[in-house]
């Protein structure tokens, strides 16, 4: 994956203007991910990466109307690239759980900068929707967002592990709740090991993370 550049498409309804399409939009998203990250979301303002950037407020407020369509955009971005490693992860396998047991550590495992777009920095988006990324739809405006799109790759991958898991075991009732149990719980954990190590099992140089969802998916749909 780092010998080419991977084109993320984002739902135009996320952002005003494209800012994969320009230098500054693209400085915008890169500088945003550094400040979000440096400062947590709270504190994150258009003012201070106007700033940084040596750019005028207003200029950012032409690409994102506010500091949550920031978040809902990046957020986009980072299951959409989630699902493209997913898709290449299962190129060339041939059972379900080869295919499962993939998808599962691309999901749970930490991500790796690769260099592909340069202005993305994968590893501290991951970290901003691991702490951030229920923001974009703990709000009271969820369902008007969930209409407009701005879940429908997050949801595209809880199915598509969910059909994996229908696939081994058609008498599954649970699968949805399963697949998003196992995304959102494996961000907590990363969470945990990161700031209060005791509420996890995280051992050094081991990734227990992966290793605990992989045996609970399997042993839960196999019994």
């Amino acid at each position: 994956m780092k010998n080419f550049q991977i084109h993320i498409v984002v739902n135009s309804d996320t952002y005003l203007r494209d800012p994969n399409m320009s230098e500054l939009g693209r400085k915008i998203v890169s500088e945003s991910i550094e400040m979000i990250d440096e400062l947590g979301f709270e504190l994150f303002t258009f003012r201070k990466l106007g700033k940084k950037i040596e750019s005028p407020e207003c200029s950012i407020y032409r690409y994102f109307e506010s500091k949550h369509m920031l978040l809902v955009y990046l957020t986009y971005w980072y299951w959409s690239w989630v699902e493209y490693k997913l898709v290449f992860a299962a190129t060339n396998l041939n059972s379900t759980e080869e295919k499962l047991t993939k998808a599962i550590k691309v999901l749970t495992e930490p991500p790796k900068k690769d260099n592909s777009p340069p202005h993305i920095n994968e590893f501290l988006l991951h970290r901003i929707v691991m702490k951030e990324g229920a923001k974009t739809y703990h709000v009271k405006g969820v369902k008007e967002g969930n209409q407009k799109g701005y879940f429908e790759v997050y949801k595209r991958i809880v199915q598509r592990l969910s059909d994996f898991v229908l696939d081994i075991n058609p008498k599954f009732e649970f699968p949805h709740m399963l697949i998003s149990t196992i995304i959102e719980g494996a961000h907590q954990q990363r969470y945990f090991a990161e700031h209060i190590p005791s509420l996890t099992d995280v051992g050094e140089g081991k990734d227990n993370i992966t290793t605990f969802y992989t045996n609970l998916v399997f042993k839960v749909i196999e019994e």
